[in-house]
Parts: C-alpha cells; structure tokens; sequence
C-alpha cells in the first residue's frame, strides 16, 4: 500500500512538470488477450514528428510501449491503445489503469476495427458506475489546435456509419477518449501501409495532435 502511495505521488509530480522539463512522447499500451496491440509501429513516430512541427511542444519521435501491468505506467500522462481484436486484462492490469486514470492519468483508444466490444467490458469492469459517453462537437478537444467542429474525420471505412468520440469522465474529468468507425492511428501510419490520400492522412494526424493538446494543456 506505501509503495502504492509513492507511485500515485511519484506520478502526480511527473504530470506537474512534463511539459516544461520533459520531452513528450505517445506511449503505447500493451495488454492481455491477445489483440495485436503493436500494429502500425510507424504511426507512434509520425503523429509524434507532426505534432514536432505544428506545436511548440518538444517531443521524442521514436516507438516506445508500456506494459499494463507495469508500474512504469505512472511515468506517462498520456496513453493509447489500439488493436483489432480481444483485450482481457488482468487483475493487476485493471488496478494499474484505474489508479492511472483516477490520478490524473488519460487513455487514448482507437478501435482498429474489432476492438469495441471487448473494450467497452473491460472499461464497464473497471468502472461499473461510469459509461462511455458521446464527446460533444463543442468540446474543446475537436478544436485544441486545429478545428474539427463537425466531428471525428473518417480514415477508413468499415460498417458505412459515421465515426464518433466517445468518453469516460473519472472524477469529473475526462480522462478516456475512444474513437470509433474512425482509425486515426491508420491515418498516421506511413503512406505505403494502408496507401490512405494525402488529405486522409492530414486530417488524422491533425485530430491526432488536438488530442494530445487537449491533454498536456488540462
């Protein structure tokens, strides 16, 4: 339980001075259940250096995943998770995110096509008395940086309905964004990979530093 305390408290400062002492990176998250939590390395590396360019942020531009079940989860403010399939997390793996995300921790989901229902049973476990909830189109982080007042861009298509934003509020803070129908994360990856138009590509990773904006400034 001490070492539990420090870890909160070891993370809490982290988040305090991240973005003046420390170089910014999107972490990815790797999970139980055997979704491909891996795929598309180069989109970490691209959203990564556009957000470089646009921003005045500082970031490293290179792959870098985290262990659910590792404390070293506290180190980041920032998360995402993406995949096409199964997640099934562990015990330890639930209490690591719900200490994450009750101590001002944010996770970034992005259904690659597949993942919805499993994720949405394990966020329902780990938080039974919140829900996932529409994002409205006013909602700061559709306008951050760039404006996406109409909503989510669409990247791929896959069941012909529209993308939309979804979120958890921890607290009272939004600390879970999940967008579906959408796949910013294949936007992002490189060109030759999912052979997306120049304008798709552009409008992913335009979305994709709003999200980050929108937390590193809330």
């Amino acid at each position: 339980m001490k070492l539990r305390i420090l870890i909160v408290i070891f993370f809490i400062f982290s988040l305090s001075i991240i973005s003046k002492e420390s170089d910014f990176n999107l972490v990815r998250l790797k999970y139980s259940g055997g979704g491909d939590w891996y795929n598309d390395q180069s989109s970490d590396i691209n959203i990564m250096n556009y957000i470089k360019k646009h921003t005045n942020i500082n970031v490293k531009n290179n792959y870098t995943f985290v262990d659910l079940a590792s404390d070293d989860i506290f180190k980041y403010p920032i998360v995402w998770l993406t995949g096409h399939g199964n997640i099934s997390l562990s015990k330890k793996e639930a209490q690591n995110l719900k200490t994450y995300l009750e101590n001002g921790g944010f996770l970034y989901i992005d259904d690659d096509y597949g993942l919805d229902p499993y994720i949405r049973k394990e966020l329902n476990k780990i938080f039974p008395d919140e829900e996932l909830v529409e994002i409205p189109f006013s909602h700061s982080i559709y306008n951050s940086h760039f404006d996406f007042s109409k909503g989510l861009p669409k990247i791929h298509e896959h069941d012909k309905q529209n993308p939309q934003g979804f979120g958890m509020y921890v607290n009272g803070r939004l600390s879970i964004f999940y967008t579906y129908e959408c796949n910013l994360g294949d936007g992002w990856a490189d060109k030759n990979v999912h052979n997306d138009p120049d304008e798709v590509r552009e409008n992913a990773l335009k979305m994709g530093t709003n999200i980050i904006v929108y937390v590193l400034t809330n």
